[in-house]
């Protein structure tokens, strides 16, 4: 109750003292721990024949028929390129993320930790998206674009998206790389250069997730039912792009694979819908928690098996 006594109406919203402190820690982790990948990631080293882009068990076919009649060599290209598509989703969502960030931060006080460590996690994600732009060209990966539609669809999102259906979209796209990034970067098999921006990314992301929760908590505050079922479904289906997104079907090709089997066999493999619902565990309970996985929102969850 004593932090409300020192709360602020801003722009529609209560921001409290409380919130504030959140910003305030989050700018203090960020001054003590935060990297350069420019120079803390050995780009000159020569990349081993035999190393993974990541964990053979998050390639979206192992686990399948088609997986075990390839040969070694398809293993690795293939999860080099889906590695690749996935930093350019990344790559891509970033500067979605970026603008609605600068959006939601337009003429708010600057003295302000929230303001400051908004423009902190921005300059972050210019940071992981070069990052993660000469990772894909060192691996020899090409540019891996969303479809038309969701191109589309994402400018939609980047121009409308507000309060806490921005920072819930964000937060979707972060807390699902995140789980997949945190055994990437311990991966024995997987390219050194593959560790090393997972393990950038994790550390500088977790104050990204943190923030976002604490934004969709405020916004949050005094809305109703209404608010928060129609919010719920847009940060679904939010997720249903990025989700749809990470894994362009280029990759099979890529690999030497036939196209249209490898999709098939994707479309059914249970060892991929297991990894998918472990890695939006703990985004589900956020959600749940948060009043945002409505009915309508856990049926496009169950779509992409995060549920």
């Amino acid at each position: 109750m004593a932090q409300l006594t020192t709360a602020a109406h801003v722009h529609g919203r209560t921001h409290t003292s409380a919130d504030e402190d959140v910003s305030k820690r989050l700018l203090e982790s960020a001054a003590t721990l935060s990297y350069d990948p420019s120079v803390e990631i050995d780009w000159e080293a020569p990349l081993p024949d035999h190393h993974y882009g990541l964990n053979p068990e998050w390639s979206t076919l192992y686990g399948t028929r088609l997986w075990d009649e390839m040969t070694e060599r398809q293993r690795v290209t293939l999860t080099r390129h889906e590695v690749g598509s996935i930093m350019m989703t990344g790559i891509w969502f970033e500067m979605i993320l970026q603008q609605m960030v600068l959006r939601d931060q337009y003429l708010k006080n600057p003295a302000n930790a929230e303001f400051q460590f908004a423009l902190t996690e921005i300059a972050d994600e210019c940071r992981h998206s070069i990052m993660f732009a000469r990772a894909c060209e060192k691996m020899g990966v090409p540019q891996y674009k969303p479809n038309r539609a969701w191109a589309e669809a994402g400018r939609g999102f980047k121009a409308l998206a507000r309060a806490e259906l921005a920072y819930g979209g964000i937060l979707v796209a972060e807390e699902v790389l995140d789980v997949m990034q945190r055994d990437w970067m311990r991966g024995e098999n997987v390219l050194e250069i593959v560790r090393g921006t997972s393990r950038i990314h994790v550390v500088e992301e977790s104050r990204h997730m943190k923030f976002a929760r604490q934004e969709i908590r405020e916004r949050l505050r005094e809305a109703g039912t209404a608010r928060r079922r129609i919010n719920g479904f847009g940060v679904a289906a939010a997720a249903f792009v990025i989700v749809s997104s990470m894994v362009n079907k280029g990759v099979y090709a890529a690999a030497g694979l036939d196209t249209e089997r490898a999709l098939a066999e994707v479309k059914t493999n249970q060892h991929r819908k297991s990894m998918m619902r472990t890695s939006s565990r703990h985004l589900m309970a956020f959600l749940a928690e948060a009043g945002l996985l409505t009915r309508p929102a856990a049926g496009i969850y169950r779509q992409l098996d995060m549920l």
